[in-house]
């Protein structure tokens, strides 16, 4: 086990023991959700996890620790703290161990910590990509290049509907990393079923998905597998109305100077607040959705 990794007692031993973990990401708790939604929506993960077979690893920076594993009070804290506690991603690792700060973590610097804990499947939202207009601010997701290097199996509702899906995809691609869609041949769009963009292959059952990261990991090839769980169909959102409203959400913030890091958590934002909290309802749904798959294909990986 690496030096800077800390296991909380219930993953240590499921881990020890060969029973399914899989890792849940912290950034959703400081920065994808308001207090006290998203404390609320970390516990329900955690829950629906066990009833489902599969021990939740929640992962975060704290004191500099690399924790797999928190407990309530912490999930407490960083839900809070929010928008105070630094988004962590690969590079940003380093920086908060040494000076034993605290974190959370985003779907790359969540892939990292899983991969050294031993975890190989991991749940979230969706995961990021390319953003529209990347040809001139060449503003594309670290998740992507960890998809393409680290052996975690990611579990999410597609690629956000703010990003350039077509260019994802395309990247995705160049990179190796298999797209399979669950149960579908499209790319789901977070907040949407469709895209009107083909994945690679599909899995009809969580042992088709578990069997196909299996076959990754014996072929010896270093990076993840990407499991796109569309949002459910009764909790899904018109494509039409999220298109316009992230149209208008990326003029704002091109008018306002939003830039960087700082450009999802600003059309997140809009989002919600144009569709009238619709879309956070949407987004807490889908990700209970993908850490019941998670744990279904995590459970069929163990058996």
């Amino acid at each position: 086990m690496n030096q800077h990794v800390a296991l909380s007692p219930n993953v240590k031993r499921a881990l020890e023991e060969g029973k399914p973990v899989i890792a849940l990401e912290s950034t959703i708790i400081s920065h994808g959700m308001p207090y006290p939604q998203n404390v609320e929506t970390a516990l329900n993960c955690e829950r629906i996890a066990r009833e489902n077979g599969a021990e939740p690893a929640t992962i975060a920076v704290l004191g500099g620790k690399l924790c797999a594993g928190l407990t309530e009070e912490q999930i407490q804290y960083l839900g809070k703290k929010g928008q105070g506690i630094r988004k962590a991603s690969r590079r940003d690792l380093p920086v908060l161990i040494a000076r034993q700060s605290d974190g959370a973590t985003t779907v790359a610097a969540t892939m990292i910590v899983a991969a050294l804990a031993g975890i190989p499947v991991f749940a979230t939202g969706g995961v990021g990509g390319v953003h529209r207009g990347a040809e001139k601010t060449m503003d594309i997701s670290a998740d992507l290049e960890e998809l393409a290097q680290t052996p975690v199996a990611v579990v999410c509702a597609g690629a956000k509907s703010i990003l350039d899906l077509g260019l994802t995809m395309e990247y995705l691609e160049t990179k190796g990393v298999p797209v399979i869609g669950y149960q579908t041949d499209e790319l789901p769009a977070f907040y949407t079923r469709e895209s009107g963009f083909k994945v690679n292959d599909r899995a009809d059952s969580p042992q088709e998905a578990a069997a196909i990261i299996h076959a990754q990991r014996t072929l010896g090839f270093p990076g993840g597998v990407l499991i796109t769980n569309p949002i459910p169909r009764e909790h899904a959102l018109p494509r039409e109305i999220i298109d316009s409203v992230i149209v208008a959400a990326l003029k704002e913030a091109q008018a306002s100077g939003v830039a960087g890091k700082d450009v999802t958590p600003f059309l997140l934002a809009r989002v919600a607040e144009k569709t009238s909290g619709l879309s956070l309802k949407a987004n807490i749904q889908l990700v209970y959705n993908n850490v019941r798959l998670a744990a279904q294909i995590a459970r069929e990986m163990e058996s």
